[in-house]
C-alpha cells in the first residue's frame, strides 16, 4: 500500500474508531450505572404505571429524571433510541484498522522473524480465524456452562484468555499478538450486541406492540451479555493501549502480564460497579494499588550484559544503525518522531534505543530487518561506553 494512503487511511479510521469506542464505553457505563443505582420509585402511581425503578442525576447544569420499567408503559413511546451503532461502528473502524496497518504490511508487523515466522498469508489467516472463533468458544460456553454457573464460566474464560494470550504471543509480533488478544474480546463484545442484545430487544418490543406477554429469557440473556461487556472493557482498552509499552508485550511472559492486567483493570472496574450499588469496597483499589506496584516491579527490564571487553566507539555500532533502524527512523515520518540519521541524532535517543532494542527487543518490529543477539550485545556496550 502507498505509505502516504495508509497514513491517511490511519489517521481516518483511527480517530473514528476512538470516538466510536468513547461513545460505546460511556453508554455501557452509564447504563450498568443506571441500573445498579435505581432505587424503588416514590410515587405509587409510577409504581402502578410499572416502574420498577428511578434515577435521578445532575449534570450540565439541569437535573435528570430516568426510570426504568419492568417491562414497559402502556404505550410504546416515539422516538425509542437503541444504542448499537457506537458498538458495530467500534468493531467495523477497528477491524479496518487491523487490515490496513497489519494485515497490509503483515511481514512487517504481524508476523516475528524470531519467532513462529509464519508466511504473511498464513499468520492473517489464522488473526481472521482467531476473531470468528473466539466468538463461537465464549458462546457456546455462555449458552452451556454459563447457564449454570457464572462463578465457572469466569474461572474458564480467565484460563482461555490464557491459553490465548500464550498461543498468540508463539505465533505473532509481541506488538500484534497483545492487538490479536484484544480483538478478539472486542469481537465477542461487539457480537453480543449484534447477536443477543439488540435482538433480544427486538423480540420485547415485538411482543409489546402484539400486545403479548415478552418472553423474558432473551432479556436476562441480554442482561447478563451486557454485564459481561462491561468486565471486558478496560481488559480490551489495555491491549490497544499497551503497544506504546515495549516492557509489557516484550516480556518474556508478555501472555502472563496481560492476563495479570485484564485480572487487575476487571477488578478495578468490580470496585466501581459496587459503589453505584452503595457499597465501599475500598479494599478492593487498596489490593489493586500493591498489585500494581508488584507487577511493576516485577517488569522492570534487568540491566542488559554483554561479553564485549573494552569501549565500544560509535564507529563500531554505526552500521547496526544504518542497516538495522534506519529503514523506519528516517525523514519527518519517523515513527514518534524518533530519527536515527545522524550521530546526534542517535545520541539523544540513547535511552530508548537501550529500552527498545536491547532490554526487550521491541525493535526492529517483529525484528523485520534482521537484528543479531551480537548486535544487540554491542549496542548494550556501546551504551555502557558512554556512561
Amino acid at each position: 500500500m502507498d505509505p502516504y494512503l495508509r497514513d491517511v487511511l490511519d489517521v481516518v479510521l483511527r480517530t473514528t474508531h476512538v470516538v466510536a469506542a468513547i461513545a460505546w464505553i460511556g453508554a455501557s457505563f452509564y447504563f450498568v450505572r443506571l441500573d445498579l443505582t435505581l432505587r424503588p420509585p416514590r410515587r405509587s402511581e409510577d409504581e402502578e404505571a410499572g416502574v420498577a425503578g428511578e434515577f435521578w442525576g445532575v449534570h450540565g447544569g439541569g437535573l435528570y429524571h430516568s426510570q426504568k420499567y419492568r417491562l414497559a408503559p402502556a404505550e410504546m413511546p416515539e422516538p425509542l433510541h437503541w444504542f448499537k451503532w457506537e458498538a458495530y461502528t467500534t468493531w467495523l473502524s477497528g477491524f479496518a484498522l487491523l487490515v490496513v496497518l497489519y494485515y497490509f504490511d503483515a511481514r512487517l508487523r504481524l508476523v516475528d522473524a524470531d519467532g513462529a515466522d509464519l508466511e504473511p498469508w498464513a499468520a492473517i489467516a489464522l488473526s481472521v480465524v482467531g476473531l470468528a472463533l473466539a466468538w463461537v468458544v465464549y458462546d457456546v460456553l455462555c449458552r452451556t456452562l454459563g447457564a449454570r454457573s457464572q462463578g465457572a464460566l469466569t474461572v474458564v474464560g480467565v484460563a482461555l484468555l490464557a491459553v490465548t494470550a500464550w498461543g498468540a504471543g508463539e505465533l505473532f509480533a509481541p506488538r500484534a499478538a497483545y492487538l490479536q488478544v484484544g480483538a478478539m474480546l472486542g469481537t465477542i463484545m461487539a457480537a453480543n450486541v449484534l447477536l443477543v442484545i439488540i435482538p433480544a430487544h427486538r423480540k420485547l418490543v415485538r411482543s409489546l406492540t402484539a400486545g403479548e406477554e415478552p418472553d423474558p429469557v432473551p432479556l436476562l440473556h441480554a442482561k447478563e451479555r451486557s454485564v459481561h461487556n462491561n468486565y471486558l472493557t478496560l481488559p480490551v482498552l489495555f491491549t490497544m493501549l499497551a503497544g506504546h509499552f515495549a516492557f509489557t508485550f516484550a516480556h518474556e511472559d508478555a501472555w502472563l502480564v496481560l492476563v495479570l492486567v485484564a485480572l487487575l483493570t476487571a477488578w478495578v472496574r468490580h470496585f466501581f460497579n459496587l459503589w453505584h450499588t452503595g457499597r465501599r469496597a475500598w479494599w478492593i483499589p487498596a489490593t489493586a494499588v500493591i498489585a500494581t506496584v508488584a507487577l511493576a516491579i516485577w517488569l522492570e527490564p534487568e540491566e542488559a550484559g554483554t561479553g564485549i571487553r573494552g569501549p565500544v566507539a560509535f564507529e563500531d555500532v554505526q552500521p547496526v544503525f544504518e542497516e538495522r533502524c534506519a529503514t523506519c527512523h528516517t525523514g519527518v515520518a519517523a515513527p514518534l518522531g524518533v530519527r536515527l540519521e545522524t550521530r546526534e541524532q542517535i545520541e539523544a535517543n540513547v535511552e530508548g534505543i537501550e529500552r527498545q532494542a536491547v532490554l526487550t527487543r521491541a525493535m526492529p518490529p517483529g525484528n523485520t530487518t534482521g537484528m543479531t543477539e551480537e548486535e544487540r550485545e554491542l549496542l548494550a556496550a556501546w551504551i555502557a561506553s558512554m556512561r
